[in-house]
Protein backbone atom coordinates (compact mmCIF):
# COMPACT_ATOMS: atom_id res chain seq x y z
CA UNK A 1 0.00 0.00 0.00
CA UNK A 2 3.15 2.40 0.41
CA UNK A 3 6.84 2.05 -0.27
CA UNK A 4 7.94 5.37 0.48
CA UNK A 5 6.87 7.83 3.44
CA UNK A 6 6.27 11.84 1.48
CA UNK A 7 9.33 13.02 3.49
CA UNK A 8 11.90 10.10 2.46
CA UNK A 9 10.75 11.03 -1.40
CA UNK A 10 14.10 13.61 -1.36
CA UNK A 11 16.33 10.95 -1.29
CA UNK A 12 14.79 8.94 -3.98
CA UNK A 13 16.33 9.41 -7.22
CA UNK A 14 14.97 10.98 -10.35
CA UNK A 15 12.63 7.96 -12.54
CA UNK A 16 12.02 5.78 -9.26
CA UNK A 17 8.21 4.14 -9.33
CA UNK A 18 7.15 4.89 -6.05
CA UNK A 19 4.07 4.13 -4.18
CA UNK A 20 2.96 6.71 -1.68
CA UNK A 21 -0.35 7.05 0.74
CA UNK A 22 -2.30 9.83 2.87
CA UNK A 23 -4.54 12.25 2.62
CA UNK A 24 -5.78 14.54 -0.07
CA UNK A 25 -4.42 18.30 1.30
CA UNK A 26 -5.56 20.34 -1.84
CA UNK A 27 -6.06 19.86 -5.64
CA UNK A 28 -5.92 22.25 -8.59
CA UNK A 29 -7.50 21.31 -12.00
CA UNK A 30 -5.81 23.28 -14.58
CA UNK A 31 -7.57 22.00 -17.78
CA UNK A 32 -5.16 20.02 -18.87
CA UNK A 33 -3.41 18.88 -15.54
CA UNK A 34 -4.43 17.83 -12.30
CA UNK A 35 -2.14 18.76 -9.66
CA UNK A 36 -2.74 17.44 -6.12
CA UNK A 37 -1.07 17.85 -2.85
CA UNK A 38 -0.94 14.78 -0.38
CA UNK A 39 -0.58 14.52 2.97
CA UNK A 40 0.88 12.48 5.21
CA UNK A 41 2.51 13.15 8.83
CA UNK A 42 6.32 13.02 7.30
CA UNK A 43 4.95 16.12 4.92
CA UNK A 44 3.13 17.05 1.57
CA UNK A 45 4.39 15.82 -1.77
CA UNK A 46 2.80 16.90 -5.22
CA UNK A 47 1.53 14.67 -7.20
CA UNK A 48 1.01 15.23 -11.24
CA UNK A 49 -2.10 13.36 -13.13
CA UNK A 50 -1.65 14.24 -17.10
CA UNK A 51 -4.80 13.16 -19.08
CA UNK A 52 -3.28 10.54 -21.50
CA UNK A 53 -4.41 8.25 -18.98
CA UNK A 54 -8.35 9.11 -19.52
CA UNK A 55 -9.49 6.52 -15.93
CA UNK A 56 -7.03 7.75 -14.01
CA UNK A 57 -7.98 11.69 -14.87
CA UNK A 58 -11.52 11.41 -14.25
CA UNK A 59 -11.25 9.38 -10.97
CA UNK A 60 -8.97 12.29 -10.11
CA UNK A 61 -11.44 15.15 -10.80
CA UNK A 62 -13.74 13.37 -8.30
CA UNK A 63 -11.20 13.71 -5.57
CA UNK A 64 -11.44 16.47 -2.16
CA UNK A 65 -9.96 17.07 0.35
CA UNK A 66 -9.40 15.15 3.35
CA UNK A 67 -9.86 11.79 0.86
CA UNK A 68 -7.72 8.69 1.96
CA UNK A 69 -5.19 7.54 -1.10
CA UNK A 70 -3.07 5.63 -2.20
CA UNK A 71 -0.85 6.35 -5.33
CA UNK A 72 1.96 5.08 -7.60
CA UNK A 73 4.23 6.71 -9.65
CA UNK A 74 7.19 7.66 -10.84
CA UNK A 75 9.57 10.27 -8.94
CA UNK A 76 10.96 13.43 -11.43
CA UNK A 77 12.44 16.53 -10.71
CA UNK A 78 10.50 19.86 -11.33
CA UNK A 79 11.41 22.41 -13.62
CA UNK A 80 13.85 25.02 -11.96
CA UNK A 81 10.97 27.77 -12.66
CA UNK A 82 8.48 25.07 -10.74
CA UNK A 83 10.33 24.76 -7.61
CA UNK A 84 8.69 25.65 -4.47
CA UNK A 85 10.63 26.84 -2.01
CA UNK A 86 8.20 26.73 1.08
CA UNK A 87 7.74 22.99 0.71
CA UNK A 88 9.91 20.40 1.94
CA UNK A 89 9.80 18.39 -1.05
CA UNK A 90 9.45 21.13 -3.57
CA UNK A 91 11.76 20.32 -5.82
CA UNK A 92 10.12 16.76 -6.81
CA UNK A 93 7.18 15.63 -7.73
CA UNK A 94 5.47 12.19 -8.82
CA UNK A 95 3.81 11.58 -11.90
CA UNK A 96 0.48 9.43 -11.17
CA UNK A 97 0.20 6.01 -12.68
CA UNK A 98 -2.24 4.48 -10.51
CA UNK A 99 -4.67 6.09 -7.91
CA UNK A 100 -6.70 3.87 -5.30
CA UNK A 101 -9.45 5.84 -3.47
CA UNK A 102 -8.90 3.89 0.72
CA UNK A 103 -11.53 6.05 2.11
CA UNK A 104 -13.78 9.06 1.57
CA UNK A 105 -14.34 12.52 3.77
CA UNK A 106 -17.47 14.67 4.44
CA UNK A 107 -16.63 18.16 4.28
CA UNK A 108 -14.33 18.85 7.38
CA UNK A 109 -15.75 20.58 10.01
CA UNK A 110 -11.69 22.49 10.13
CA UNK A 111 -10.03 23.39 7.11
CA UNK A 112 -6.84 21.55 7.58
CA UNK A 113 -4.99 24.23 5.54
CA UNK A 114 -5.08 26.39 8.06
CA UNK A 115 -6.02 29.49 6.31
CA UNK A 116 -9.39 30.26 8.57
CA UNK A 117 -9.42 30.85 12.48
CA UNK A 118 -11.13 28.36 14.02
CA UNK A 119 -12.05 28.98 17.96
CA UNK A 120 -10.32 26.20 20.41
CA UNK A 121 -13.44 24.96 21.25
CA UNK A 122 -14.09 23.44 17.99
CA UNK A 123 -10.55 22.16 17.20
CA UNK A 124 -11.10 20.27 20.55
CA UNK A 125 -14.42 19.08 19.98
CA UNK A 126 -12.50 17.52 16.04
CA UNK A 127 -9.37 17.19 17.79
CA UNK A 128 -9.19 14.15 15.14
CA UNK A 129 -9.51 16.75 12.15
CA UNK A 130 -6.88 19.36 14.51
CA UNK A 131 -4.27 17.27 14.71
CA UNK A 132 -4.35 16.49 10.82
CA UNK A 133 -2.84 20.32 10.42
CA UNK A 134 0.78 20.05 9.85
CA UNK A 135 1.43 22.51 12.46
CA UNK A 136 0.20 20.21 15.07
CA UNK A 137 2.05 16.96 13.67
CA UNK A 138 5.09 18.75 13.42
CA UNK A 139 4.61 19.75 17.37
CA UNK A 140 3.73 16.22 18.83
CA UNK A 141 6.78 14.93 16.47
CA UNK A 142 9.10 17.42 17.75
CA UNK A 143 7.42 16.51 21.36
CA UNK A 144 8.38 12.82 20.73
CA UNK A 145 12.06 13.71 19.98
CA UNK A 146 12.39 15.99 23.41
CA UNK A 147 11.02 12.80 25.26
CA UNK A 148 13.76 10.39 23.43
CA UNK A 149 16.35 12.92 23.71
CA UNK A 150 15.72 13.23 27.62
CA UNK A 151 15.25 9.18 28.33
CA UNK A 152 18.84 8.87 26.17
CA UNK A 153 20.51 10.90 28.18
CA UNK A 154 18.85 9.04 31.34
CA UNK A 155 19.86 5.60 29.95
CA UNK A 156 23.23 6.91 29.50
CA UNK A 157 23.70 8.09 32.90
CA UNK A 158 22.13 4.58 34.52
CA UNK A 159 18.56 5.69 35.54
CA UNK A 160 16.27 3.39 35.32
CA UNK A 161 12.56 3.58 33.92
CA UNK A 162 10.17 2.35 36.54
CA UNK A 163 6.37 2.68 36.64
CA UNK A 164 4.58 3.74 39.67
CA UNK A 165 0.92 2.84 40.55
CA UNK A 166 -1.79 5.28 39.27
CA UNK A 167 -4.41 4.24 41.61
CA UNK A 168 -2.78 5.36 44.89
CA UNK A 169 -3.45 6.70 48.15
CA UNK A 170 -3.77 10.79 48.70
CA UNK A 171 -1.01 12.41 50.02
CA UNK A 172 -0.84 16.13 50.69
CA UNK A 173 0.56 17.96 47.21
CA UNK A 174 -1.06 21.30 47.09
CA UNK A 175 -3.62 20.61 45.33
CA UNK A 176 -7.13 18.82 45.39
CA UNK A 177 -7.03 15.34 44.52
CA UNK A 178 -8.72 13.50 41.99
CA UNK A 179 -10.73 10.61 43.96
CA UNK A 180 -11.48 6.73 42.36
CA UNK A 181 -13.99 4.95 44.43
CA UNK A 182 -13.50 1.18 45.23
CA UNK A 183 -16.12 -1.02 44.48
CA UNK A 184 -14.64 -3.78 46.30
CA UNK A 185 -13.75 -1.51 49.64
CA UNK A 186 -17.25 0.22 49.53
CA UNK A 187 -16.72 3.95 51.05
CA UNK A 188 -13.23 3.65 50.51
CA UNK A 189 -11.26 5.71 47.49
CA UNK A 190 -8.00 5.62 45.43
CA UNK A 191 -6.61 8.95 44.23
CA UNK A 192 -4.89 9.45 41.36
CA UNK A 193 -1.35 11.23 41.54
CA UNK A 194 -0.47 14.37 41.68
CA UNK A 195 3.00 12.83 41.38
CA UNK A 196 4.97 9.70 42.24
CA UNK A 197 7.23 11.30 44.71
CA UNK A 198 6.33 8.48 48.09
CA UNK A 199 6.88 5.59 45.24
CA UNK A 200 9.96 7.36 44.19
CA UNK A 201 11.53 8.20 47.44
CA UNK A 202 10.77 4.13 48.76
CA UNK A 203 12.67 2.91 45.22
CA UNK A 204 15.71 5.00 46.47
CA UNK A 205 15.05 3.01 49.62
CA UNK A 206 14.68 -0.17 47.91
CA UNK A 207 18.15 0.25 46.08
CA UNK A 208 17.32 1.61 42.44
CA UNK A 209 19.58 4.57 43.30
CA UNK A 210 18.57 6.19 39.73
CA UNK A 211 15.17 6.25 38.70
CA UNK A 212 13.82 8.17 36.00
CA UNK A 213 9.78 7.95 34.31
CA UNK A 214 7.81 9.68 32.23
CA UNK A 215 4.51 9.94 33.86
CA UNK A 216 1.28 11.03 33.80
CA UNK A 217 -0.10 13.17 36.65
CA UNK A 218 -3.41 14.80 38.14
CA UNK A 219 -3.96 17.50 40.09
CA UNK A 220 -7.71 18.53 40.07
CA UNK A 221 -7.04 22.78 40.43
CA UNK A 222 -7.97 26.11 38.38
CA UNK A 223 -6.34 25.86 35.13
CA UNK A 224 -4.31 28.78 33.07
CA UNK A 225 -2.76 28.34 29.48
CA UNK A 226 0.14 26.16 31.13
CA UNK A 227 -2.12 24.04 33.19
CA UNK A 228 -4.15 20.90 32.62
CA UNK A 229 -6.41 18.36 34.99
CA UNK A 230 -3.64 15.50 33.65
CA UNK A 231 -0.29 16.56 32.21
CA UNK A 232 2.82 14.98 32.02
CA UNK A 233 6.00 15.17 33.76
CA UNK A 234 9.77 13.64 33.31
CA UNK A 235 10.41 12.31 37.11
CA UNK A 236 13.41 11.72 38.60
CA UNK A 237 15.25 10.73 41.77
CA UNK A 238 18.64 9.52 42.73
CA UNK A 239 20.49 8.54 45.66
CA UNK A 240 24.07 9.78 46.87
CA UNK A 241 23.96 13.15 45.42
CA UNK A 242 23.44 16.39 46.91
CA UNK A 243 21.55 19.39 45.10
CA UNK A 244 24.39 20.72 43.33
CA UNK A 245 25.78 17.66 41.81
CA UNK A 246 21.31 16.95 40.98
CA UNK A 247 21.56 20.41 39.84
CA UNK A 248 24.61 19.93 37.87
CA UNK A 249 23.14 16.59 36.05
CA UNK A 250 19.93 18.28 34.98
CA UNK A 251 21.35 21.57 33.73
CA UNK A 252 23.41 19.37 31.21
CA UNK A 253 20.45 17.31 29.94
CA UNK A 254 18.56 20.66 29.43
CA UNK A 255 21.67 22.09 27.40
CA UNK A 256 22.15 18.71 25.49
CA UNK A 257 18.40 18.74 24.49
CA UNK A 258 18.54 22.04 23.49
CA UNK A 259 21.55 22.06 21.63
CA UNK A 260 20.17 19.05 19.96
CA UNK A 261 16.74 19.76 18.96
CA UNK A 262 16.87 24.00 18.40
CA UNK A 263 20.52 23.97 18.09
CA UNK A 264 20.74 26.77 20.96
CA UNK A 265 23.13 26.98 23.32
CA UNK A 266 21.79 28.15 26.56
CA UNK A 267 25.32 28.37 28.22
CA UNK A 268 26.21 28.64 32.18
CA UNK A 269 22.49 28.53 34.43
CA UNK A 270 22.85 31.61 36.77
CA UNK A 271 21.98 31.06 40.44
CA UNK A 272 19.28 33.26 42.18
CA UNK A 273 18.25 33.16 45.93
CA UNK A 274 14.28 33.07 46.48
CA UNK A 275 14.43 36.21 48.59
CA UNK A 276 16.64 37.62 45.30
CA UNK A 277 14.00 36.79 42.87
CA UNK A 278 11.09 37.94 45.12
CA UNK A 279 12.84 41.37 45.84
CA UNK A 280 14.08 42.34 41.97
CA UNK A 281 11.41 40.17 40.08
CA UNK A 282 8.33 39.99 42.31
CA UNK A 283 8.37 36.59 41.02
CA UNK A 284 9.62 33.22 42.48
CA UNK A 285 10.18 32.27 38.21
CA UNK A 286 11.59 35.77 36.98
CA UNK A 287 11.65 36.16 33.40
CA UNK A 288 15.13 37.13 32.96
CA UNK A 289 14.71 38.32 29.13
CA UNK A 290 12.71 41.89 31.16
CA UNK A 291 15.28 43.87 32.13
CA UNK A 292 12.86 46.06 34.27
CA UNK A 293 13.55 45.46 38.21
CA UNK A 294 11.73 46.36 41.26
CA UNK A 295 13.16 49.03 43.31
CA UNK A 296 12.90 49.57 47.27
CA UNK A 297 12.32 53.14 47.98
CA UNK A 298 10.20 53.08 51.50
CA UNK A 299 13.75 54.53 53.13
CA UNK A 300 13.12 57.47 50.52
CA UNK A 301 9.13 58.37 51.47
CA UNK A 302 8.74 57.24 54.78
CA UNK A 303 8.27 60.83 56.11
CA UNK A 304 6.07 62.43 53.29
CA UNK A 305 2.58 63.89 53.96
CA UNK A 306 1.53 61.17 51.45
CA UNK A 307 0.00 58.57 53.44
CA UNK A 308 -0.46 56.11 50.85
CA UNK A 309 3.75 55.93 51.05
CA UNK A 310 4.59 56.69 54.10
CA UNK A 311 1.70 54.54 55.90
CA UNK A 312 3.37 51.08 54.04
CA UNK A 313 7.04 52.62 54.37
CA UNK A 314 7.06 52.47 58.25
CA UNK A 315 5.01 49.42 58.44
CA UNK A 316 7.15 45.94 58.86
CA UNK A 317 5.34 44.48 56.87
CA UNK A 318 4.47 46.71 54.17
CA UNK A 319 6.56 47.92 51.15
CA UNK A 320 7.00 51.07 48.76
CA UNK A 321 8.63 50.06 45.70
CA UNK A 322 9.18 50.82 41.77
CA UNK A 323 9.50 49.83 38.50
CA UNK A 324 11.19 51.66 35.87
CA UNK A 325 9.47 51.67 32.38
CA UNK A 326 12.03 52.91 29.66
CA UNK A 327 10.00 54.91 27.02
CA UNK A 328 6.86 54.70 29.55
CA UNK A 329 6.72 58.85 29.49
CA UNK A 330 4.71 58.14 26.49
CA UNK A 331 2.27 56.07 28.32
CA UNK A 332 -1.26 58.22 27.72
CA UNK A 333 -3.39 58.51 31.07
CA UNK A 334 -5.75 56.19 29.88
CA UNK A 335 -2.67 53.68 29.51
CA UNK A 336 -1.91 54.65 32.92
CA UNK A 337 -5.36 53.72 34.42
CA UNK A 338 -5.87 50.69 32.36
CA UNK A 339 -2.11 49.12 34.13
CA UNK A 340 -3.37 50.37 37.52
CA UNK A 341 -6.70 48.16 36.67
CA UNK A 342 -4.76 45.71 35.92
CA UNK A 343 -2.44 46.20 39.30
CA UNK A 344 -5.56 45.84 41.48
CA UNK A 345 -6.04 42.32 40.14
CA UNK A 346 -3.24 40.97 42.63
CA UNK A 347 -4.62 43.44 45.25
CA UNK A 348 -3.35 46.88 44.52
CA UNK A 349 -5.35 50.02 45.33
CA UNK A 350 -3.97 52.47 42.91
CA UNK A 351 -1.31 52.98 40.78
CA UNK A 352 1.09 55.92 41.52
CA UNK A 353 3.57 57.11 38.90
CA UNK A 354 6.36 59.37 37.60
CA UNK A 355 7.22 60.25 34.21
CA UNK A 356 10.87 61.85 33.69
CA UNK A 357 10.39 64.93 31.74
CA UNK A 358 14.87 65.79 32.68
CA UNK A 359 17.15 64.20 35.12
CA UNK A 360 18.76 66.62 37.81
CA UNK A 361 15.54 68.86 38.82
CA UNK A 362 14.02 67.69 41.43
CA UNK A 363 10.17 68.03 41.31
CA UNK A 364 10.73 70.49 38.63
CA UNK A 365 11.99 67.82 36.24
CA UNK A 366 8.83 65.13 36.54
CA UNK A 367 5.30 65.20 36.09
CA UNK A 368 3.20 63.41 38.30
CA UNK A 369 -0.11 63.85 40.84
CA UNK A 370 1.83 63.20 43.66
CA UNK A 371 4.99 65.26 43.17
CA UNK A 372 3.30 68.09 45.34
CA UNK A 373 4.15 65.62 48.11
CA UNK A 374 7.77 65.08 47.45
CA UNK A 375 10.62 67.28 47.62
CA UNK A 376 13.90 67.98 45.07
CA UNK A 377 15.80 65.20 47.29
CA UNK A 378 13.67 62.61 47.27
CA UNK A 379 12.77 63.02 43.55
CA UNK A 380 15.95 63.02 42.44
CA UNK A 381 17.43 60.02 45.04
CA UNK A 382 14.67 58.04 43.16
CA UNK A 383 15.58 59.12 39.90
CA UNK A 384 19.46 57.52 41.25
CA UNK A 385 18.73 54.46 42.75
CA UNK A 386 16.23 53.43 39.91
CA UNK A 387 18.53 54.71 37.23
CA UNK A 388 15.27 56.18 35.35
CA UNK A 389 15.76 58.57 32.03
CA UNK A 390 14.44 61.06 30.44
CA UNK A 391 11.32 59.78 28.96
CA UNK A 392 10.97 57.07 31.37
CA UNK A 393 8.47 56.38 33.81
CA UNK A 394 8.29 55.33 37.72
CA UNK A 395 5.41 52.81 38.43
CA UNK A 396 4.71 52.44 42.21
CA UNK A 397 3.39 49.55 44.33
CA UNK A 398 2.48 50.88 48.07
CA UNK A 399 0.42 48.11 50.57
CA UNK A 400 1.59 44.85 52.00
CA UNK A 401 4.65 43.24 51.25
CA UNK A 402 2.76 40.89 49.38
CA UNK A 403 0.41 42.91 47.43
CA UNK A 404 2.91 45.08 46.31
CA UNK A 405 5.74 42.21 45.39
CA UNK A 406 2.91 40.66 43.32
CA UNK A 407 1.42 43.72 41.62
CA UNK A 408 4.83 45.01 40.58
CA UNK A 409 6.14 42.06 39.37
CA UNK A 410 2.79 40.75 37.25
CA UNK A 411 3.10 44.81 36.09
CA UNK A 412 6.58 44.25 34.89
CA UNK A 413 6.15 41.18 32.32
CA UNK A 414 2.83 43.29 31.47
CA UNK A 415 4.36 46.42 30.56
CA UNK A 416 7.71 44.74 28.98
CA UNK A 417 4.90 42.31 26.55
CA UNK A 418 2.88 45.60 25.48
CA UNK A 419 5.82 47.63 24.81
CA UNK A 420 7.82 45.12 23.25
CA UNK A 421 10.98 45.29 25.69
CA UNK A 422 11.07 41.53 26.05
CA UNK A 423 14.50 40.41 24.91
CA UNK A 424 14.20 37.65 22.23
CA UNK A 425 16.34 34.93 23.54
CA UNK A 426 16.62 32.45 26.13
CA UNK A 427 17.32 32.90 29.92
CA UNK A 428 17.45 30.33 32.00
CA UNK A 429 18.37 29.77 35.70
CA UNK A 430 18.08 27.83 38.97
CA UNK A 431 16.06 29.97 41.92
CA UNK A 432 17.52 28.18 45.43
CA UNK A 433 17.31 28.76 48.98
CA UNK A 434 13.20 29.07 48.94
CA UNK A 435 11.86 29.13 52.65
CA UNK A 436 10.78 26.16 54.40
CA UNK A 437 7.39 27.44 55.26
CA UNK A 438 5.04 29.85 54.43
CA UNK A 439 2.74 30.43 57.68
CA UNK A 440 -0.92 31.55 57.13
CA UNK A 441 -3.47 32.89 59.68
CA UNK A 442 -1.10 30.91 62.40
CA UNK A 443 -0.92 27.99 60.30
CA UNK A 444 2.37 26.28 58.89
CA UNK A 445 2.38 25.47 55.09
CA UNK A 446 5.41 23.50 53.44
CA UNK A 447 6.68 25.57 50.44
CA UNK A 448 6.95 22.70 48.26
CA UNK A 449 6.03 19.56 50.05
CA UNK A 450 7.22 17.90 53.35
CA UNK A 451 9.13 15.39 51.97
CA UNK A 452 11.69 18.48 51.10
CA UNK A 453 14.70 18.65 53.16
CA UNK A 454 15.63 21.83 55.20
CA UNK A 455 19.07 23.36 55.40
CA UNK A 456 19.10 23.13 59.36
CA UNK A 457 19.00 19.54 60.23
CA UNK A 458 18.81 20.74 64.23
CA UNK A 459 15.90 19.45 65.12
CA UNK A 460 15.51 22.16 68.10
CA UNK A 461 16.83 24.72 66.28
CA UNK A 462 14.57 23.79 63.13
CA UNK A 463 11.33 24.06 65.79
CA UNK A 464 12.50 27.14 67.25
CA UNK A 465 12.75 28.96 64.00
CA UNK A 466 10.74 27.34 61.44
CA UNK A 467 10.33 30.76 59.17
CA UNK A 468 12.92 31.23 58.80
CA UNK A 469 14.51 28.02 58.11
CA UNK A 470 15.37 28.14 54.05
CA UNK A 471 14.80 24.39 52.09
CA UNK A 472 17.41 22.38 49.99
CA UNK A 473 14.93 23.05 47.19
CA UNK A 474 15.43 23.90 43.57
CA UNK A 475 13.48 25.54 40.98
CA UNK A 476 14.23 25.37 37.10
CA UNK A 477 13.18 28.51 35.29
CA UNK A 478 13.07 29.20 31.78
CA UNK A 479 12.06 32.74 30.42
CA UNK A 480 9.51 33.28 33.29
CA UNK A 481 8.25 29.62 33.16
CA UNK A 482 8.97 26.57 35.97
CA UNK A 483 10.10 23.95 34.34
CA UNK A 484 11.55 21.97 36.72
CA UNK A 485 11.31 21.65 40.52
CA UNK A 486 12.83 19.15 42.60
CA UNK A 487 14.49 18.96 46.58
CA UNK A 488 16.67 16.65 48.56
CA UNK A 489 14.63 14.84 50.55
CA UNK A 490 14.30 13.75 53.96
CA UNK A 491 15.71 10.48 55.01
CA UNK A 492 15.93 10.85 58.30
CA UNK A 493 13.02 10.02 60.50
CA UNK A 494 13.61 12.24 63.30
CA UNK A 495 13.82 15.57 60.95
CA UNK A 496 10.48 13.83 59.49
CA UNK A 497 8.24 13.77 62.22
CA UNK A 498 9.72 17.53 63.40
CA UNK A 499 8.12 18.94 60.00
CA UNK A 500 5.12 17.16 60.76
CA UNK A 501 5.04 18.28 64.00
CA UNK A 502 5.47 21.58 62.18
CA UNK A 503 2.70 21.49 59.82
CA UNK A 504 0.76 20.39 62.63
CA UNK A 505 0.17 16.85 61.64
CA UNK A 506 -0.07 14.99 64.41
CA UNK A 507 1.56 11.65 65.06
CA UNK A 508 -1.82 9.69 64.52
CA UNK A 509 -2.44 11.38 61.57
CA UNK A 510 1.45 10.98 59.70
CA UNK A 511 0.31 7.24 60.70
CA UNK A 512 -2.64 7.19 59.29
CA UNK A 513 -1.26 9.28 56.11
CA UNK A 514 2.43 8.49 55.55
CA UNK A 515 2.81 5.54 58.00
CA UNK A 516 4.49 3.07 55.34
CA UNK A 517 6.64 5.89 54.57
CA UNK A 518 7.84 6.30 58.04
CA UNK A 519 8.69 2.70 58.21
CA UNK A 520 10.75 2.79 55.56
CA UNK A 521 13.06 5.29 56.55
CA UNK A 522 13.79 2.82 59.50
CA UNK A 523 15.78 0.24 57.24
CA UNK A 524 18.55 2.18 56.07
CA UNK A 525 17.47 4.93 54.21
CA UNK A 526 20.21 6.16 51.92
CA UNK A 527 20.46 10.31 50.90
CA UNK A 528 18.66 10.90 48.00
CA UNK A 529 16.85 13.44 45.71
CA UNK A 530 15.32 14.63 42.37
CA UNK A 531 13.49 16.78 40.17
CA UNK A 532 10.23 16.81 37.74
CA UNK A 533 10.17 18.20 34.92
CA UNK A 534 6.99 19.70 33.07
CA UNK A 535 7.08 18.14 29.66
CA UNK A 536 4.24 19.96 28.27
CA UNK A 537 5.06 23.36 29.36
CA UNK A 538 8.84 22.30 28.44
CA UNK A 539 8.01 21.50 24.93
CA UNK A 540 5.41 24.51 24.77
CA UNK A 541 8.40 26.95 25.32
CA UNK A 542 10.12 25.29 22.82
CA UNK A 543 7.95 25.13 19.89
CA UNK A 544 6.46 28.77 20.55
CA UNK A 545 3.04 27.40 21.76
CA UNK A 546 0.51 29.83 23.37
CA UNK A 547 -0.64 26.92 25.88
CA UNK A 548 0.33 23.86 26.47
CA UNK A 549 -2.90 22.35 24.99
CA UNK A 550 -1.26 23.13 21.81
CA UNK A 551 1.50 20.30 22.66
CA UNK A 552 -0.94 17.67 24.01
CA UNK A 553 -2.95 15.26 21.86
CA UNK A 554 -5.83 14.85 23.56
CA UNK A 555 -6.15 18.32 26.24
CA UNK A 556 -9.18 19.49 28.50
CA UNK A 557 -10.35 22.62 28.41
CA UNK A 558 -10.13 25.63 31.00
CA UNK A 559 -13.03 24.06 32.52
CA UNK A 560 -11.34 20.52 32.74
CA UNK A 561 -13.57 19.03 30.14
CA UNK A 562 -13.53 17.36 26.72
CA UNK A 563 -15.62 18.47 24.41
CA UNK A 564 -14.29 15.19 21.86
CA UNK A 565 -15.91 12.87 24.24
CA UNK A 566 -18.42 14.98 26.29
CA UNK A 567 -16.40 14.01 29.30
CA UNK A 568 -16.83 13.85 32.01
CA UNK A 569 -20.28 12.47 32.15
CA UNK A 570 -23.19 11.08 34.29
CA UNK A 571 -23.28 7.38 34.95
CA UNK A 572 -26.05 5.24 35.68
CA UNK A 573 -27.98 4.59 38.73
CA UNK A 574 -26.41 1.06 38.71
CA UNK A 575 -23.31 1.72 38.38
CA UNK A 576 -23.35 3.85 41.48
CA UNK A 577 -25.52 1.23 43.70
CA UNK A 578 -22.58 -1.01 42.94
CA UNK A 579 -20.12 1.64 43.94
CA UNK A 580 -22.29 2.72 47.53
CA UNK A 581 -22.33 6.14 45.85
CA UNK A 582 -25.17 8.79 45.93
CA UNK A 583 -25.37 12.02 44.52
CA UNK A 584 -26.02 15.13 45.97
CA UNK A 585 -27.56 18.07 44.20
CA UNK A 586 -25.77 21.58 45.12
CA UNK A 587 -29.39 22.96 46.43
CA UNK A 588 -29.79 19.90 48.88
CA UNK A 589 -26.26 20.58 49.86
CA UNK A 590 -26.58 24.11 50.61
CA UNK A 591 -29.51 23.03 52.73
CA UNK A 592 -27.93 20.33 54.49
Amino acid sequence: MRSHYNGDLLSAEAGVSVTVAGWVHRRRDLGGLIFLQLRDRTGIVQVVIEPDQPELFAQAETLRNEFVVSMTGTVRNRPENMINKDMETGTIEILASELSVLNKSAPPAILIDGHEEVSEELRLKYRYLDLRRPEMQERLLFRNNVAKKLRDFLEAEHFVDIETPILTKATPEGARDYLVPSRTNKGSFFALPQSPQLFKQLLMMSGFDRYYQVVRCFRDEDLRADRQPEFTQLDIETSFMDEEAIMGMMEKMIRQLFKQTLDVDLGEFPRMPYAEAMQRYGSDKPDLRVSIELFDVADLVKDVEFKVFSGPANDEKGRVATICVPGGAALSRKQIDQYGEYAGRYGAKGLAWIKIKQTGKGVEGVQSPVAKFLNDEIVDSIIDRTNAQEGDILLFGADSNKVVTDALGALRLKVAQDLDLVEKSWKPLWVVDFPMFEEDKGQMHALHHPFTAPQENDVEKLKAAPTETLSRAYDMVLNGCEVGGGSVRIHNQDVQAAIFDILGIESQEAEDKFGFLLEALKYGCPPHGGIAFGLDRLVMLMVGADSIRDVIAFPKTTTASCPLTSAPSKVSAAQLEELAIATIKKQQAKED
